[in-house]
């Protein structure tokens, strides 16, 4: 036996076994690699999934929000009598894009609308303040008599009535804050309003001021009535000053 063949006889085997390991070593070392760029293909893939998830809802929100930013086309069947009743009872100067907006964000201009609590027709008036109302002006030329919530003339010539006698009730700084509190107290109540004026170091301001008090009423209810004016008078009035004067315009 030659000394080559004793040389592969003796360690032979042992280089057998060493190029065996460096193999299984590579060969993990490899399905290591391929199991990193599989969960970076995963973590890519779920990556653009969620980019494209997120992408849809901006675009559903952007035109949701357009959407309720346009005057619906049934409001269109309620204009003129909205500016005849409100300069009936507000004058020449009515701010007859501030009611429009008030019943844009009340019922988008639905005659037939009902809320879970009780409120109906285009101004959402609950029963028992549509009964009480009615005795505002019970008879003659502009009767209220009959608590009709859900006759659109009603409900119209109900609503600048209402405001009208809570404008007359409230003070403040500017029109369109004396505007923001009638539609606070038109939403929440007029005892709450002398409540946030008395508590606030700014009284004759409402949006982002008297207005974000809570007089000790529920917290939603809170953040309802702190968001009702300023949607109405920043949000929606501006889209019908072509139907006349804003209150904040």
């Amino acid at each position: 036996m030659s000394g080559l063949q004793r040389f592969e006889r003796r360690w032979g085997w042992w280089m057998r076994m060493r190029n065996a390991m460096h193999w299984k070593a590579y060969d993990s070392k490899v399905s290591q690699q391929r199991q990193q760029w599989a969960l970076y293909g995963l973590v890519a893939y779920f990556g653009a999934l969620l980019t494209a998830l997120v992408l849809c809802l901006v675009i559903h929100v952007n035109a949701h929000a357009q959407g309720v930013d346009r005057i619906p086309p049934q409001a269109a069947t309620h204009k003129l009598q909205l500016r005849r009743e409100a300069q009936r009872v507000w004058g020449l100067d009515a701010p007859v894009a501030t009611f429009a907006a008030q019943i844009h964000q009340e019922s988008r201009w639905r005659a037939d609308a009902q809320s879970p609590v009780g409120a109906e027709g285009l101004s959402q008036f609950m029963p028992r303040t549509a009964s009480w109302i009615s005795t505002l002006h019970p008879s003659g030329p502009g009767s209220l008599a009959g608590a009709q919530s859900m006759n659109p003339t009603w409900a119209i010539r109900a609503l600048v009535t209402y405001d009208q006698w809570l404008w007359q009730r409230v003070k403040a700084d500017t029109d369109c804050e004396r505007m923001a509190f009638v539609l606070s107290a038109y939403n929440g109540g007029l005892g709450w309003v002398y409540k946030r004026q008395q508590r606030s170091t700014t009284p004759g301001t409402c949006m982002g001021k008297a207005c974000t008090i809570n007089p000790g009423i529920h917290p939603a209810s809170q953040r309802e009535n702190e968001l009702y004016p300023r949607l109405i008078l920043m949000r929606f009035e501006p889209v019908y000053l072509t139907w006349g004067k804003g209150a904040c315009q």
